[in-house]
């Protein structure tokens, strides 16, 4: 049991170098000891949680599975499944596609099938029970087609309290579907087509699939009111999200090997069936020099190592986690995906005396993400020139790549020459919890939620504490200045327009090969017109999906402001 901080760092530091060869594993525990300790480098909470343990839990956050197919046994299968994931730590997502709509027929029994969403249910309730069980509360994520037949009881689902809480939804929105939209034209909702169809009326269509697939019409509505639909429960409810399947596949390193139609829980990994993923970010606060002056700037240089020694880590973390699954053991070495992120980049445009949605931090964030992506790209190839390449590299293929196509010429010469040793590499993760940890620095890419606020969070009991909480950069200002409120360069949630945080994911998401996960957050008495165009802007811009949040009764809210007289907590416990 760790008794301090620096235990952990040095359990987690111990256990990651094990991956090394045994000769070099102490200076590499070193290494990667003070890359924790100094929180340049924050792993992801199942690293913290579970490396150097005898724990039998997975390092990895995220996982996607798959339904095999539309019976008991495959349906069962796929929970079983889900439960021993679940069981060690790992949060799933799923396309529930494949599962026939309300009221058709099933294949041997001849009874009337209950749909989706009846299923989701069970698996709702299997991950409560997981969690009552003394397991790690689960985090699944939903996905329906934006054709299938029973979208409409999908997007509504979660309109109920009570219905499906351990999960994230979100509604995969194909490129079809966005052409009906911007044509106000009817959209016909469809399933697979089986041997015995009558097949006069049938659509091509991806269904989990690279070629598409014969489809049956089953009715027709119209593609804007439900794209009208699923803005409205998202503002109402703020849920579902939407994930944009042409883009995730067209910007897929692994196109010529897989076809992604799900995320993990938070949406920031695209994966395939048995697709895992495991995570850290570097804490950008740690970056800047002479902050809050007219000197501050980044130190390059050390942002450049932490970059490549972030890769070794998680390449490291690869090779030394459990895997619940055989299968997910098997694709996890075949592409060894690696989500290296960051956190903390509000603070950091503050502490530079950058205002966050401005022009002038688009610039500033394309400039800071090109220089990171470049250089984990270039770490990643001289691992594959150390211990080879990903066993999934087909260096012809992976060159032509959309994404890979867009890197600089030098760095496509170097794959060509050496091969790359992870398939996907950069992603923007939710880390809300390990952000807390490092003295509550802002949240990746998200900006600062307010100057003082209370954050709720679960205790290992299952018990809800909230605690008063002061931003990491706002309170070094306060340092600083002691007679000034808020520096000149400040920027909150409240002062945010939607359009401004589309723009800041836009200017990122071009050097993201995974994805990102960010939520466009709006207070509760913003008007539902404004919002209409978000989504659309979202898929225009190449997004790969979208989120919003608005406070309202069904959800509640994780963070809440406080008054500036409120007594705040220095840090987190």
């Amino acid at each position: 049991m760790d008794q301090t901080l620096e235990d952990t760092w040095l359990r987690v530091a111990r256990a990651v170098a094990k991956a090394e060869n045994r000769k070099n594993a102490d200076p590499w525990q070193q290494i990667f000891y003070d890359l924790l300790s100094g929180f340049q480098f924050l792993p992801g909470g199942r690293i913290l949680a579970g490396a150097g343990t005898d724990h039998a839990v997975t390092l990895f956050n995220c996982f996607v599975m798959p339904i095999h197919e539309d019976s008991l046994t495959g349906i069962f299968d796929a929970l079983k499944e889900g439960a021993f994931t679940l069981q060690q730590g790992g949060g799933v997502g799923y396309d529930f596609s494949i599962l026939r709509p309300t009221g058709f027929a099933a294949k041997q029994s001849g009874a009337v099938a209950s749909g989706p969403v009846s299923f989701m249910r069970i698996w709702n309730a299997m991950c409560a029970t997981m969690e009552s069980s003394g397991a790690r509360r689960g985090a699944m994520m939903g996905v329906l087609r934006c054709d299938h037949p029973d979208i409409e009881e999908f997007i509504s689902a979660k309109a109920d309290p009570a219905e499906l809480r351990h999960f994230n939804v979100s509604v995969l929105i194909s490129d079809a579907f966005m052409d009906a939209v911007k044509e106000d034209r009817e959209w016909e909702l469809i399933f697979p087509v089986e041997t015995e169809d009558n097949l006069s009326d049938t659509v091509l269509r991806h269904w989990n699939s690279a070629e598409p697939v014969a489809c049956r019409v089953i009715r027709r509505v119209s593609a804007r009111g439900l794209w009208q639909q699923i803005i409205k429960s998202a503002y109402d409810y703020a849920e579902p999200g939407v994930l944009f399947e042409g883009t995730m596949n067209r910007q897929n390193n692994l196109w010529y090997r897989e076809w992604i139609s799900a995320t993990n829980p938070c949406g920031e990994i695209p994966l395939p069936s048995y697709g895992a993923c495991n995570l850290g970010a570097i804490n950008l606060t740690q970056f800047v020099v002479h902050p809050y002056s007219d000197k501050a700037a980044v130190n390059w240089q050390g942002l450049e190592k932490t970059t490549s020694l972030g890769v070794r880590f998680l390449d490291n973390v690869i090779d030394i986690s459990r895997y619940p699954l055989d299968m997910q053991r098997q694709e996890a070495y075949a592409t060894r995906r690696i989500g290296l992120g960051i956190t903390g980049l509000a603070d950091m445009l503050m502490m530079m005396g950058i205002q966050y949605g401005t022009t002038p931090s688009l610039v500033f964030s394309e400039k800071l993400i090109k220089f990171i992506t470049e250089a984990t790209w270039h770490a990643s190839i001289e691992l594959a020139k150390e211990r080879g390449v990903f066993p999934g590299f087909h260096a012809h293929r992976y060159m032509q790549g959309h994404f890979v196509q867009r890197m600089p010429q030098e760095i496509g010469q170097l794959i060509e020459k050496h091969g790359i040793r992870n398939s996907h590499h950069n992603t923007i993760a939710p880390t809300g919890t390990i952000s807390l940890l490092a003295n509550n620095v802002s949240n990746g890419i998200e900006p600062i939620f307010s100057a003082q606020y209370e954050r709720t969070v679960r205790e290992a009991n299952g018990q809800l504490t909230s605690f008063k909480v002061t931003d990491y950069a706002l309170r070094l200002w306060q340092e600083l200045n002691p007679s000034q409120t808020l520096p000149p360069a400040w920027m909150d949630t409240s002062l945010l327009t939607p359009e401004q945080h589309i723009q800041v994911q836009a200017a990122i998401q071009p050097y993201i090969d995974n994805a990102i996960s960010k939520t466009i957050t709006i207070p509760e008495h913003f008007p539902f017109e404004k919002l209409q165009t978000i989504y659309t802007q979202a898929y225009e811009v190449g997004l790969k999906g979208c989120t919003i949040f608005r406070p309202n009764p069904t959800t509640g809210a994780v963070l809440q402001s406080i008054r500036s007289d409120q007594e705040t907590d220095r840090c987190c416990q």
